[in-house]
């Protein structure tokens, strides 16, 4: 829950999501949810030269299994919040 928890805070923040199949997409966090399925909207492939079709893909659900990483912008993780929530998690309280 530790993750899906910070997931939501994010929600319109620009993040970038890495599938397993080395897809990345980047666009606006939309929605998540406890399985951390991410929806994301106005998106952009990172790479769109390998994966042209991609280039319509305005909108999509992400499917939280399939992803490999999430990267968040800066400005937008606080690591105090992190590791007291870690901490908190890790003693079971």
């Amino acid at each position: 829950m530790l993750f899906y928890s910070y997931f939501k805070t994010l929600m319109g923040m620009q993040v970038t999501v890495e599938l397993k199949n080395d897809l990345a997409i980047q666009g606006t966090l939309h929605s998540v949810d406890q399985y951390l399925n991410i929806k994301l909207e106005n998106t952009r492939v990172i790479n769109e030269d390998r994966y042209p079709h991609m280039r319509s893909v305005k909108n999509c659900f992400i499917r939280g299994s399939v992803v490999r990483y999430v990267q968040l912008p800066a400005e937008g993780v606080d690591t105090d919040i992190l590791h007291d929530a870690t901490r908190r998690e890790a003693r079971g309280t």
